[in-house]
Protein backbone atom coordinates (compact mmCIF):
# COMPACT_ATOMS: atom_id res chain seq x y z
CA UNK A 1 0.00 0.00 0.00
CA UNK A 2 1.27 3.46 -0.86
CA UNK A 3 -0.03 6.78 0.20
CA UNK A 4 1.18 9.92 -1.18
CA UNK A 5 0.16 13.76 -0.93
CA UNK A 6 -0.73 15.86 -3.51
CA UNK A 7 -1.95 19.50 -3.86
CA UNK A 8 -5.54 20.23 -5.28
CA UNK A 9 -6.14 24.03 -5.17
CA UNK A 10 -3.66 24.98 -2.45
CA UNK A 11 -5.06 22.12 -0.15
CA UNK A 12 -2.83 18.94 0.27
CA UNK A 13 -4.58 15.59 0.00
CA UNK A 14 -3.88 12.02 0.20
CA UNK A 15 -4.35 9.78 -2.97
CA UNK A 16 -3.69 5.48 -2.47
CA UNK A 17 -2.38 2.93 -4.46
CA UNK A 18 -2.91 -0.68 -3.19
CA UNK A 19 -0.83 -3.46 -4.72
CA UNK A 20 -3.33 -6.87 -4.14
CA UNK A 21 -2.43 -10.32 -5.72
CA UNK A 22 -5.22 -12.39 -6.95
CA UNK A 23 -5.18 -15.90 -5.06
CA UNK A 24 -6.71 -17.90 -8.06
CA UNK A 25 -4.44 -16.10 -11.36
CA UNK A 26 -1.49 -14.82 -8.75
CA UNK A 27 -1.52 -11.32 -10.99
CA UNK A 28 -1.18 -8.13 -9.50
CA UNK A 29 -4.07 -5.97 -9.31
CA UNK A 30 -2.93 -2.18 -7.91
CA UNK A 31 -6.27 0.16 -8.24
CA UNK A 32 -5.80 4.09 -7.15
CA UNK A 33 -8.08 6.38 -6.03
CA UNK A 34 -8.26 9.65 -4.33
CA UNK A 35 -11.99 9.89 -3.23
CA UNK A 36 -14.39 7.84 -0.49
CA UNK A 37 -17.32 6.28 -1.37
CA UNK A 38 -19.28 9.53 -1.55
CA UNK A 39 -16.94 11.24 -3.53
CA UNK A 40 -14.93 13.33 -0.65
CA UNK A 41 -11.33 13.74 -1.27
CA UNK A 42 -9.05 12.56 1.81
CA UNK A 43 -8.08 15.89 3.79
CA UNK A 44 -6.01 13.29 6.41
CA UNK A 45 -3.49 11.14 6.02
CA UNK A 46 -5.21 9.13 8.64
CA UNK A 47 -8.46 9.24 6.54
CA UNK A 48 -6.58 7.67 3.51
CA UNK A 49 -5.61 5.32 5.20
CA UNK A 50 -8.47 3.93 7.03
CA UNK A 51 -10.27 4.08 3.10
CA UNK A 52 -7.35 2.53 2.17
CA UNK A 53 -8.03 -0.64 4.64
CA UNK A 54 -11.27 -0.96 4.31
CA UNK A 55 -10.79 -0.83 0.27
CA UNK A 56 -8.57 -3.37 0.60
CA UNK A 57 -10.86 -5.89 2.47
CA UNK A 58 -13.71 -5.54 -0.62
CA UNK A 59 -11.01 -6.00 -2.76
CA UNK A 60 -9.43 -9.27 -1.62
CA UNK A 61 -13.27 -10.38 -0.82
CA UNK A 62 -14.26 -9.78 -4.43
CA UNK A 63 -11.21 -11.54 -5.88
CA UNK A 64 -11.82 -14.41 -3.57
CA UNK A 65 -15.00 -15.00 -4.39
CA UNK A 66 -16.15 -13.43 -0.86
CA UNK A 67 -19.56 -11.45 -1.50
CA UNK A 68 -20.03 -10.23 1.85
CA UNK A 69 -19.25 -6.84 1.00
CA UNK A 70 -21.95 -6.41 -1.79
CA UNK A 71 -25.02 -4.96 -0.64
CA UNK A 72 -28.37 -6.64 -0.67
CA UNK A 73 -29.69 -4.76 -3.58
CA UNK A 74 -26.09 -6.23 -5.51
CA UNK A 75 -26.11 -9.45 -4.32
CA UNK A 76 -29.80 -9.81 -4.75
CA UNK A 77 -29.02 -9.13 -8.35
CA UNK A 78 -26.39 -11.37 -8.62
CA UNK A 79 -28.92 -14.05 -6.80
CA UNK A 80 -30.88 -13.65 -9.95
CA UNK A 81 -28.69 -13.72 -12.54
CA UNK A 82 -27.41 -17.30 -11.37
CA UNK A 83 -31.12 -18.80 -11.11
CA UNK A 84 -32.58 -17.35 -14.33
CA UNK A 85 -31.29 -21.12 -16.33
CA UNK A 86 -33.32 -23.19 -13.57
CA UNK A 87 -36.30 -20.91 -12.42
CA UNK A 88 -39.43 -19.89 -14.63
CA UNK A 89 -39.65 -16.54 -15.31
CA UNK A 90 -42.44 -15.97 -13.00
CA UNK A 91 -40.40 -17.05 -9.91
CA UNK A 92 -37.84 -14.29 -10.99
CA UNK A 93 -40.71 -11.62 -11.34
CA UNK A 94 -41.65 -12.51 -7.93
CA UNK A 95 -38.23 -12.58 -6.19
CA UNK A 96 -37.40 -9.19 -8.20
CA UNK A 97 -40.93 -7.98 -7.98
CA UNK A 98 -42.00 -8.67 -4.14
CA UNK A 99 -39.03 -7.58 -3.13
CA UNK A 100 -38.69 -4.30 -4.92
CA UNK A 101 -42.23 -3.08 -3.82
CA UNK A 102 -41.29 -4.30 0.06
CA UNK A 103 -37.89 -3.38 0.33
CA UNK A 104 -36.56 -0.44 2.20
CA UNK A 105 -33.71 1.55 0.68
CA UNK A 106 -31.76 1.10 4.23
CA UNK A 107 -31.96 -2.53 3.88
CA UNK A 108 -31.09 -2.90 0.23
CA UNK A 109 -28.21 -0.27 0.59
CA UNK A 110 -26.97 -2.65 3.32
CA UNK A 111 -23.72 -5.00 3.24
CA UNK A 112 -25.04 -8.16 3.41
CA UNK A 113 -22.93 -9.78 5.87
CA UNK A 114 -23.53 -6.69 8.65
CA UNK A 115 -27.71 -7.45 8.06
CA UNK A 116 -29.13 -9.52 11.25
CA UNK A 117 -31.75 -11.32 12.29
CA UNK A 118 -33.40 -8.17 13.95
CA UNK A 119 -33.10 -5.95 11.00
CA UNK A 120 -35.39 -8.66 8.93
CA UNK A 121 -37.59 -9.08 11.79
CA UNK A 122 -38.28 -5.50 11.88
CA UNK A 123 -38.47 -5.35 8.77
CA UNK A 124 -41.25 -8.03 8.03
CA UNK A 125 -42.78 -7.36 11.65
CA UNK A 126 -42.63 -3.21 11.84
CA UNK A 127 -41.92 -2.05 8.22
CA UNK A 128 -43.94 -3.92 6.13
CA UNK A 129 -47.01 -3.26 8.23
CA UNK A 130 -46.23 0.30 8.64
CA UNK A 131 -46.20 1.01 4.38
CA UNK A 132 -49.49 -0.44 3.91
CA UNK A 133 -52.11 -3.19 4.11
CA UNK A 134 -50.33 -6.45 3.86
CA UNK A 135 -51.65 -9.91 4.86
CA UNK A 136 -49.87 -12.61 6.72
CA UNK A 137 -49.43 -14.96 3.05
CA UNK A 138 -47.58 -11.67 1.84
CA UNK A 139 -45.26 -11.74 4.81
CA UNK A 140 -44.83 -15.22 4.63
CA UNK A 141 -43.66 -15.18 0.85
CA UNK A 142 -41.05 -12.32 1.42
CA UNK A 143 -39.86 -13.84 4.32
CA UNK A 144 -39.50 -17.32 2.39
CA UNK A 145 -37.59 -15.39 -0.55
CA UNK A 146 -35.04 -13.60 2.02
CA UNK A 147 -34.49 -17.00 3.67
CA UNK A 148 -33.57 -18.22 0.04
CA UNK A 149 -31.26 -15.18 -0.94
CA UNK A 150 -29.51 -15.25 2.23
CA UNK A 151 -29.22 -19.20 2.33
CA UNK A 152 -27.37 -18.49 -1.44
CA UNK A 153 -25.27 -16.45 0.50
CA UNK A 154 -24.19 -18.51 3.16
CA UNK A 155 -23.48 -21.34 0.12
CA UNK A 156 -21.34 -18.44 -1.74
CA UNK A 157 -19.32 -17.66 1.45
CA UNK A 158 -20.40 -14.55 2.08
CA UNK A 159 -21.47 -14.68 5.16
CA UNK A 160 -21.38 -17.39 8.40
CA UNK A 161 -25.35 -18.07 8.95
CA UNK A 162 -28.45 -17.07 8.02
CA UNK A 163 -30.48 -13.84 9.10
CA UNK A 164 -33.89 -15.57 8.66
CA UNK A 165 -33.30 -18.32 9.88
CA UNK A 166 -35.82 -19.11 12.72
CA UNK A 167 -38.35 -16.57 11.38
CA UNK A 168 -41.31 -17.64 11.33
CA UNK A 169 -45.10 -16.38 10.17
CA UNK A 170 -48.42 -17.79 11.02
CA UNK A 171 -50.53 -17.81 8.17
CA UNK A 172 -54.31 -19.77 8.67
CA UNK A 173 -54.81 -22.36 6.43
CA UNK A 174 -56.46 -21.84 3.75
CA UNK A 175 -59.82 -22.81 2.90
CA UNK A 176 -60.66 -25.39 0.42
CA UNK A 177 -64.80 -25.56 -0.78
CA UNK A 178 -65.77 -28.99 -2.10
CA UNK A 179 -68.84 -29.50 -4.38
CA UNK A 180 -71.06 -32.35 -3.11
CA UNK A 181 -73.05 -34.53 -5.22
CA UNK A 182 -76.49 -32.44 -5.49
CA UNK A 183 -74.20 -28.82 -5.84
CA UNK A 184 -71.86 -30.32 -8.55
CA UNK A 185 -74.94 -31.85 -10.41
CA UNK A 186 -76.69 -28.14 -10.65
CA UNK A 187 -73.23 -26.04 -11.72
CA UNK A 188 -73.04 -28.57 -14.71
CA UNK A 189 -76.97 -29.01 -15.49
CA UNK A 190 -77.02 -25.56 -15.20
CA UNK A 191 -73.52 -24.68 -17.11
CA UNK A 192 -75.01 -27.39 -19.96
CA UNK A 193 -78.54 -25.82 -20.39
CA UNK A 194 -77.39 -22.37 -20.15
CA UNK A 195 -74.57 -23.23 -22.83
CA UNK A 196 -71.75 -21.07 -20.64
CA UNK A 197 -68.68 -21.03 -22.42
CA UNK A 198 -66.91 -22.80 -19.23
CA UNK A 199 -69.28 -25.86 -19.12
CA UNK A 200 -66.86 -27.75 -20.28
CA UNK A 201 -63.63 -26.44 -18.51
CA UNK A 202 -65.40 -26.85 -15.61
CA UNK A 203 -66.80 -30.63 -16.25
CA UNK A 204 -63.25 -31.39 -17.07
CA UNK A 205 -61.25 -30.43 -14.05
CA UNK A 206 -64.25 -32.14 -12.35
CA UNK A 207 -63.74 -35.38 -14.14
CA UNK A 208 -59.90 -35.50 -14.15
CA UNK A 209 -58.56 -33.10 -11.21
CA UNK A 210 -56.35 -30.98 -13.63
CA UNK A 211 -54.69 -27.91 -12.36
CA UNK A 212 -56.12 -25.13 -14.64
CA UNK A 213 -52.53 -24.28 -16.68
CA UNK A 214 -52.41 -28.18 -17.25
CA UNK A 215 -55.72 -27.72 -18.96
CA UNK A 216 -54.53 -25.40 -20.71
CA UNK A 217 -52.24 -26.66 -22.65
CA UNK A 218 -53.65 -30.20 -22.93
CA UNK A 219 -53.61 -31.33 -26.72
CA UNK A 220 -55.11 -34.24 -28.25
CA UNK A 221 -51.98 -35.99 -28.74
CA UNK A 222 -52.00 -36.45 -24.75
CA UNK A 223 -54.86 -38.05 -24.82
CA UNK A 224 -54.84 -41.94 -25.97
CA UNK A 225 -58.64 -43.02 -26.12
CA UNK A 226 -57.44 -46.46 -27.00
CA UNK A 227 -55.24 -47.16 -24.15
CA UNK A 228 -58.11 -44.78 -21.88
CA UNK A 229 -55.41 -42.38 -20.48
CA UNK A 230 -54.09 -38.68 -20.22
CA UNK A 231 -50.73 -38.28 -19.90
CA UNK A 232 -50.52 -35.16 -18.12
CA UNK A 233 -46.90 -33.70 -19.04
CA UNK A 234 -47.65 -30.04 -19.81
CA UNK A 235 -48.66 -26.87 -17.96
CA UNK A 236 -48.97 -23.16 -19.25
CA UNK A 237 -49.55 -20.13 -17.81
CA UNK A 238 -49.30 -16.23 -18.80
CA UNK A 239 -45.92 -15.57 -17.93
CA UNK A 240 -43.85 -18.37 -18.52
CA UNK A 241 -46.01 -20.26 -21.77
CA UNK A 242 -45.98 -23.50 -22.03
CA UNK A 243 -43.44 -25.36 -19.77
CA UNK A 244 -43.54 -28.85 -17.47
CA UNK A 245 -46.08 -29.43 -14.71
CA UNK A 246 -45.72 -28.01 -11.68
CA UNK A 247 -43.52 -30.93 -10.17
CA UNK A 248 -41.60 -31.61 -13.02
CA UNK A 249 -42.90 -34.65 -13.53
CA UNK A 250 -45.22 -36.41 -16.01
CA UNK A 251 -48.44 -38.40 -14.78
CA UNK A 252 -51.22 -40.61 -16.64
CA UNK A 253 -55.22 -39.97 -15.59
CA UNK A 254 -57.04 -42.56 -16.58
CA UNK A 255 -60.24 -42.10 -18.78
CA UNK A 256 -63.03 -42.69 -17.26
CA UNK A 257 -66.66 -43.30 -18.96
CA UNK A 258 -68.02 -39.89 -18.07
CA UNK A 259 -64.37 -38.59 -19.53
CA UNK A 260 -64.97 -40.20 -22.48
CA UNK A 261 -68.13 -38.93 -23.09
CA UNK A 262 -67.23 -35.59 -22.48
CA UNK A 263 -64.08 -35.61 -25.00
CA UNK A 264 -66.44 -37.03 -27.86
CA UNK A 265 -68.22 -33.71 -27.35
CA UNK A 266 -64.82 -31.73 -27.55
CA UNK A 267 -63.89 -33.64 -30.99
CA UNK A 268 -67.10 -32.53 -32.19
CA UNK A 269 -66.44 -28.52 -31.75
CA UNK A 270 -62.45 -28.62 -31.80
CA UNK A 271 -59.55 -28.78 -31.62
CA UNK A 272 -58.41 -25.19 -30.97
CA UNK A 273 -55.45 -22.94 -31.65
CA UNK A 274 -53.29 -20.70 -29.95
CA UNK A 275 -50.05 -19.13 -29.30
CA UNK A 276 -48.83 -20.88 -25.76
CA UNK A 277 -45.19 -18.79 -26.01
CA UNK A 278 -44.79 -17.11 -23.06
CA UNK A 279 -43.75 -13.31 -22.37
CA UNK A 280 -40.62 -13.44 -22.75
CA UNK A 281 -40.28 -16.66 -25.26
CA UNK A 282 -40.76 -16.81 -28.98
CA UNK A 283 -43.81 -18.20 -30.48
CA UNK A 284 -45.41 -21.13 -30.18
CA UNK A 285 -48.40 -22.23 -31.89
CA UNK A 286 -50.53 -25.27 -31.26
CA UNK A 287 -53.55 -25.92 -33.81
CA UNK A 288 -54.20 -29.49 -31.57
CA UNK A 289 -55.84 -27.50 -28.03
CA UNK A 290 -58.75 -29.73 -26.38
CA UNK A 291 -60.57 -27.12 -24.85
CA UNK A 292 -62.39 -23.67 -26.10
CA UNK A 293 -60.46 -21.05 -25.91
CA UNK A 294 -60.98 -18.28 -23.47
CA UNK A 295 -59.67 -14.51 -22.80
CA UNK A 296 -61.07 -14.65 -19.28
CA UNK A 297 -59.59 -17.99 -18.77
CA UNK A 298 -56.15 -16.16 -20.33
CA UNK A 299 -55.97 -13.54 -18.13
CA UNK A 300 -56.12 -15.44 -15.30
CA UNK A 301 -59.88 -14.83 -14.30
CA UNK A 302 -61.42 -18.31 -14.61
CA UNK A 303 -61.91 -18.52 -10.32
CA UNK A 304 -64.00 -15.02 -11.11
CA UNK A 305 -65.89 -16.37 -13.61
CA UNK A 306 -66.65 -19.57 -11.57
CA UNK A 307 -67.92 -17.88 -8.43
CA UNK A 308 -69.83 -15.51 -10.51
CA UNK A 309 -72.24 -18.40 -12.06
CA UNK A 310 -71.82 -19.89 -8.55
CA UNK A 311 -73.65 -16.81 -7.09
CA UNK A 312 -76.34 -16.58 -9.68
CA UNK A 313 -77.61 -20.02 -9.78
CA UNK A 314 -77.51 -19.92 -5.84
CA UNK A 315 -74.68 -21.36 -4.85
CA UNK A 316 -71.83 -20.64 -2.71
CA UNK A 317 -69.14 -19.62 -4.53
CA UNK A 318 -66.13 -21.64 -5.39
CA UNK A 319 -62.58 -21.02 -6.94
CA UNK A 320 -61.74 -23.00 -10.17
CA UNK A 321 -59.34 -24.94 -8.10
CA UNK A 322 -61.68 -25.95 -5.88
CA UNK A 323 -63.15 -28.38 -8.68
CA UNK A 324 -59.60 -30.65 -8.64
CA UNK A 325 -60.06 -30.51 -4.45
CA UNK A 326 -63.74 -32.01 -5.37
CA UNK A 327 -61.83 -34.40 -7.51
CA UNK A 328 -59.58 -35.76 -5.11
CA UNK A 329 -61.94 -35.58 -2.56
CA UNK A 330 -64.76 -38.13 -4.44
CA UNK A 331 -62.22 -40.35 -5.20
CA UNK A 332 -61.10 -40.51 -1.22
CA UNK A 333 -64.51 -41.07 -0.53
CA UNK A 334 -65.36 -43.89 -2.70
CA UNK A 335 -62.42 -45.96 -0.96
CA UNK A 336 -59.40 -45.00 -3.69
CA UNK A 337 -56.29 -44.95 -1.70
CA UNK A 338 -54.21 -41.79 -1.04
CA UNK A 339 -51.17 -43.35 -2.66
CA UNK A 340 -53.13 -44.13 -5.99
CA UNK A 341 -55.02 -40.19 -5.36
CA UNK A 342 -51.56 -39.00 -5.55
CA UNK A 343 -50.27 -40.66 -8.85
CA UNK A 344 -52.93 -39.18 -10.55
CA UNK A 345 -53.07 -35.65 -9.48
CA UNK A 346 -49.84 -35.12 -8.19
CA UNK A 347 -50.66 -33.70 -4.66
CA UNK A 348 -47.65 -32.79 -2.62
CA UNK A 349 -46.74 -33.34 0.87
CA UNK A 350 -48.84 -36.47 1.68
CA UNK A 351 -48.74 -36.12 5.04
CA UNK A 352 -50.47 -32.51 5.38
CA UNK A 353 -52.77 -33.72 2.08
CA UNK A 354 -54.24 -36.12 4.09
CA UNK A 355 -55.25 -34.39 6.82
CA UNK A 356 -56.93 -31.45 4.95
CA UNK A 357 -58.22 -33.77 2.04
CA UNK A 358 -59.50 -36.06 4.94
CA UNK A 359 -61.81 -33.61 6.62
CA UNK A 360 -62.81 -33.19 3.40
CA UNK A 361 -64.27 -36.38 2.85
CA UNK A 362 -65.89 -36.77 6.50
CA UNK A 363 -67.75 -33.04 5.27
CA UNK A 364 -68.67 -34.50 2.14
CA UNK A 365 -70.60 -37.74 3.66
CA UNK A 366 -72.53 -36.39 5.82
CA UNK A 367 -73.47 -33.42 3.33
CA UNK A 368 -74.67 -36.04 1.11
CA UNK A 369 -77.95 -37.65 1.39
CA UNK A 370 -78.53 -41.32 1.00
CA UNK A 371 -80.47 -41.10 -2.27
CA UNK A 372 -77.83 -38.62 -3.84
CA UNK A 373 -76.85 -39.90 -7.36
CA UNK A 374 -73.50 -40.94 -6.89
CA UNK A 375 -70.89 -38.75 -8.70
CA UNK A 376 -69.32 -40.60 -11.83
CA UNK A 377 -73.49 -41.38 -12.08
CA UNK A 378 -74.53 -37.79 -12.32
CA UNK A 379 -71.69 -36.65 -14.70
CA UNK A 380 -72.34 -39.28 -16.38
CA UNK A 381 -76.13 -38.10 -17.11
CA UNK A 382 -75.09 -34.22 -17.84
CA UNK A 383 -72.81 -35.44 -20.44
CA UNK A 384 -75.30 -37.42 -22.37
CA UNK A 385 -78.16 -35.11 -21.85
Amino acid sequence: MMIKAYKHKSKTYYKVQLSITDPKTGKRHQPKFRTDQKGQRFSSYRLAEQAAFKRRMEEEARLSGDCGHLSFKEYRQKFLNCIKTTHKNSTIMQYDGDLKKWLTPDLEEKEIRNITKHDIYDFIFETMPSRGKVTAHTQKRICRNLRRIFQAAVEDGGIPRNPVSGIKIKVAPSKKRVLNTKEAEKLLLEGKDSNHPFYFHWAFALLSGMRSGELYALRWSDIDEVSGIITIKSSWSKKDGYHSTKSNQNRVCPISKELSNLLLELRNIGPFSEDLGGKNDDSLIFDDLVLPRRKEWQYGNQAKVLGEFCEMIGLEPVKFHDLRATFITNLLAQGVSLPKVMSIVAIPKQAQQTSIYGSQVSMLKAQQISSAIPFPRLLTQVCLN
